[in-house]
C-alpha cells in the first residue's frame, strides 16, 4: 500500500507542467559563462544543495561556492507564509527552470508566487539592492479612492515596521484592516533576512513609494525588487496557519510494556508497535500531500476566475515561424506593404481569417531573447483604439517578427498631403483624426501602464482604419533595443526633422512636452493640407510652423486652411490651429500637456492663451548636418520622397520611442 500510495504521488509530480515564473531577468550585463566551465560547474553544485541547505523552518538560504571569479553567490527566499515542503518544491523549480531560461548569464533572478531564486558572481548577501524590479496590479479600480489610499498607506507603514524589527531568520509580516465600505484590505510585506533594520526599511519604504506608478486606484497590486517586496489585496491571498515561526517537535509517546510469556510474541508486539504506528503516520502524510496539493489546484483556478490581474502568458501571444511563413506567403514581395528602420512589414492572413501586419526586425540587435519576450509582453499591454495592437510575436531561428493588426486605409500622409485623396478628409474627419490622436497620447502618457514618449509623431506614423479612425504606430519599438538612454536625455536623437522639440533636437532632452511639439506641428499640417518641411509662396520658402505663426500674428490665419475645406466650423478649424501654435512653443513649460489639449478640443469653455513665438525651424536646420529617417510602419504606404528629403541630427533607426516599463 505504501510503495503503491508513493509511486502515485511520484507520477502526479511527474505530469504536472513545470509552472512559469511571474517575472525573470538575465542580467547581460553582468557576464557570461560558457558551458562545462569552472563557473558552470560551480553552480550546478550549488543549486543542487539548494533546498538541503536551506533553513526549512524560515525559508531563506544563502551559500556560495567556488573560488575567485568563479565564485557563485545565491539566495533563495521563500514567502514567509510558505510551508517547507512547498518551500522546497518552489525553490527546486526555480532552479530548474532559471538555469534554462537563462543558459549562460553568470547573473539571474526569477519570482514565483511562493518564492524568489537569485545568483551571481558577485557579492549579493546583506546588501540592499532596489533593482530589478517588477511590478503587478489588479485591473479593478479601488473605491473611495482617497479613503482606500490613506488606509493602505497606514496598513503598509506598520507592517513595515513589524518586519524591519525581524532578526536573521525572518523579515515578514501580514496583516489586514478596514477599509472603505466596510472592505477589508489584506497586506504583505517582506525583506530578505540577511539585511539590517535600516536596510530592510529603506527597501520597503522605496517599494511602497511606487504604489503610485504601479497601482494608482486599484484595489490590489505588488512591487517586487531583488531584496524586498510588498503587495496588498482585498482578499486574503496567504496562508494564516502557516506564518508560525516553527513548530515544536512531535512528542515520543513511550511504548508499551512488554507483556510477560514468551520472548518471541514479546518481540512481536515491540515490532507491530513500532511499526504500525510508523507506516499509518506515512500514509496519513502522503494523504495531506495529495489533498493538499488538489486544493491548491482548485484554489488556483479560483483565484484566477476571481482575480486577473496577472501578466498574460507569453503562449497566448508567441507564434511559430511556421505559422509566419505560411500567412505571409513565405515573406513574399507581393505581401511586402513597407520597408523601414526596424526592417520590412509584410501582410499575412493567419489561419482564422485575421489579417495582421508583420514586422520582421533585422537581426543586429544584441538584446537577448528572453529580455525581448518579457518587453514584447509588456507593450502587448498598451490597449487603446487610438493604438496600433500588437498581436503577437516570434523568436525562432534568429527571427524575431512583431505581429500588429492591419489597418486597412494606409497612413493619415497617404490621404492629407495628396492633392486628390485629400478631399475624402473632410473637417468633420480631420477633427475626429485630431481627437483621436490626442486619445491615443493621454493614454501613453498618463494612463497607460508603460509611460511612454513616442519621439516621432508624424502623419505616416498615423495609420486609419476602416472607418478612418486613427491609430498610432511605432509606440514601444525602443524599449525592445535602446540601450543608452535615460528618462531625462540621450545620446542618441531619432525622429524625423520638421517634428522634433527643439530641446530634443539640439541637446536630446526629451519628455512628454516632445510628444506635444510634435502633435502641434501634425495639428497644423491636418488644417492646412500642408507638409512641415516648407510652405512654398512664390519663391520664398517657410517651414510650416513659422509660417503659421506670421499669419496668425497677422491676423490672416485664414491663409494657412486647406482650401478643400468648405464644410466645418470655421471657429472650431481656427481653434485648432489656435491649439497647434500652443503645442509648438519653444519654452517647454508653456506648451500644455495633452491632456490639457484633450480638454481644449472637447470643451470650448476653456479660454485659450496666446501663444508665444515657436523657435525657427530654418534656424534649427542650420544645425542639422545628417540625413536620417526613422523607423516606418503602415499597413499600405510607402515612404514618400519629400520625406526621405528630412534633415535631422545623428540617429539610430533603431530607436523611436521611450518607455517607463514596470519591471526595471
Amino acid at each position: 500500500m505504501f510503495l503503491f500510495l508513493s509511486i502515485l504521488i511520484i507520477l502526479i509530480h511527474q505530469t504536472n507542467a513545470q509552472p512559469g515564473f511571474l517575472y525573470n531577468f538575465c542580467l547581460n550585463d553582468k557576464g557570461n559563462y560558457t558551458a562545462n566551465s569552472n563557473y558552470h560547474n560551480n553552480l550546478n553544485t550549488l543549486l543542487s544543495n539548494l533546498s538541503t541547505n536551506t533553513q526549512i523552518d524560515y525559508g531563506f538560504y544563502n551559500f556560495s561556492y567556488g573560488l575567485g571569479n568563479d565564485k557563485v553567490n545565491a539566495i533563495g527566499l521563500c514567502r514567509g507564509d510558505v510551508k517547507p515542503d512547498n518551500c522546497r518544491s518552489c525553490l527546486n523549480d526555480s532552479r530548474v527552470l532559471l538555469t534554462q531560461l537563462c543558459p549562460n548569464q553568470k547573473e539571474a533572478i526569477g519570482w514565483y508566487d511562493n518564492c524568489m531564486l537569485r545568483y551571481s558572481n558577485r557579492s549579493i548577501f546583506s546588501t540592499m539592492e532596489s533593482s530589478p524590479t517588477f511590478y503587478m496590479s489588479n485591473r479593478g479600480n479601488a473605491t473611495n479612492v482617497d479613503q482606500f489610499n490613506t488606509v493602505l498607506t497606514n496598513l503598509l507603514n506598520s507592517l513595515l515596521s513589524q518586519a524591519s524589527l525581524g532578526d536573521s531568520r525572518r523579515k515578514f509580516a501580514i496583516g489586514n484592516v478596514t477599509g472603505p465600505g466596510f472592505q477589508t484590505i489584506f497586506g504583505l510585506v517582506q525583506c530578505t533576512p540577511d539585511l539590517s533594520e535600516q536596510e530592510c526599511s529603506d527597501c520597503l519604504v522605496g517599494a511602497i513609494s511606487q504604489i503610485p506608478q504601479c497601482c494608482d486606484n486599484k484595489k490590489g497590486g505588488r512591487v517586487v525588487t531583488a531584496s524586498c517586496n510588498i503587495r496588498y489585496e482585498i482578499y486574503r491571498f496567504y496562508e494564516l496557519a502557516n506564518v508560525a515561526t516553527s513548530s515544536p517537535p512531535p512528542k515520543v509517546l513511550p511504548l508499551p510494556p512488554s507483556p510477560t510469556g514468551n520472548s518471541s510474541n514479546s518481540r512481536t508486539v515491540l515490532v507491530i508497535a513500532i511499526v504500525v504506528p510508523i507506516v499509518a503516520f506515512v500514509i496519513l502524510v502522503i494523504i495531506i500531500c495529495i489533498c493538499l496539493r488538489m486544493r491548491k489546484s482548485r484554489k488556483h483556478i479560483e483565484d484566477e476566475a476571481q482575480n486577473d490581474d496577472e501578466i498574460q502568458s507569453s503562449e497566448t501571444l508567441q507564434l511559430d515561424f511556421a505559422t509566419i511563413m505560411v500567412a505571409t506567403n513565405n515573406f513574399s514581395d507581393a505581401n511586402k506593404l513597407g520597408q523601414g528602420g526596424f526592417g520590412p512589414v509584410y501582410k499575412g492572413t493567419l489561419s482564422d481569417g485575421q489579417e495582421v501586419a508583420v514586422k520582421r526586425l533585422s537581426v543586429n540587435s544584441s538584446q537577448g531573447d528572453i529580455e525581448f519576450k518579457n518587453e514584447v509582453l509588456l507593450v502587448a499591454k498598451l490597449q487603446h483604439r487610438n493604438l496600433v495592437k500588437l498581436q503577437g510575436f516570434c523568436l525562432e531561428r534568429k527571427e524575431r517578427l512583431l505581429v500588429y493588426e492591419f489597418v486597412p486605409n494606409k497612413s493619415l500622409d497617404f490621404f492629407i498631403f495628396d492633392q486628390v485623396k485629400r478631399a475624402h478628409l473632410d473637417w468633420e474627419r480631420r477633427y475626429k483624426i485630431i481627437g483621436g490622436i490626442a486619445r491615443g497620447l493621454v493614454y501613453l502618457h498618463e494612463d497607460s501602464r508603460l509611460r511612454i514618449i513616442h519621439r516621432d509623431l508624424k502623419a505616416s506614423n498615423i495609420l486609419l482604419d476602416e472607418v478612418m479612425n486613427p491609430k498610432i504606430s511605432d509606440f514601444g519599438m525602443a524599449r525592445l533595443f535602446a540601450t543608452d538612454q535615460t528618462q531625462g536625455n540621450t545620446s542618441r536623437v531619432v525622429g524625423t526633422y520638421g517634428y522634433m522639440a527643439p530641446e530634443y533636437m539640439l541637446y536630446g532632452q526629451f519628455s512628454v512636452k516632445s510628444d506635444v511639439f510634435s502633435f502641434g506641428v501634425l495639428v497644423l499640417e491636418i488644417v492646412s493640407g500642408t507638409k512641415n518641411s516648407g510652405v512654398h509662396r512664390g519663391e520664398n520658402v517657410e517651414d510650416l510652423v513659422t509660417y503659421a505663426w506670421r499669419n496668425w500674428r497677422e491676423g490672416t490665419a485664414s491663409n494657412i486652411v486647406d482650401p478643400t475645406l468648405t464644410d466645418g466650423s470655421r471657429n472650431e478649424i481656427m481653434r485648432c490651429m489656435h491649439i497647434g501654435l500652443l503645442c509648438v512653443q519653444e519654452n517647454i513649460a508653456e506648451r500644455p500637456s495633452m491632456a490639457s489639449v484633450l480638454l481644449m478640443l472637447n470643451s470650448y469653455s476653456v479660454t485659450l492663451p496666446l501663444p508665444s513665438q515657436p523657435a525657427s525651424f530654418t534656424n534649427r536646420r542650420t544645425l542639422s548636418t545628417n540625413p536620417i529617417h526613422s523607423e516606418e510602419y503602415n499597413s499600405g504606404a510607402t515612404k514618400s520622397s519629400s520625406e526621405s528629403q528630412f534633415q535631422s541630427v545623428q540617429a539610430s533607426v533603431n530607436e523611436a520611442s521611450i518607455t517607463e516599463p514596470f519591471p526595471r
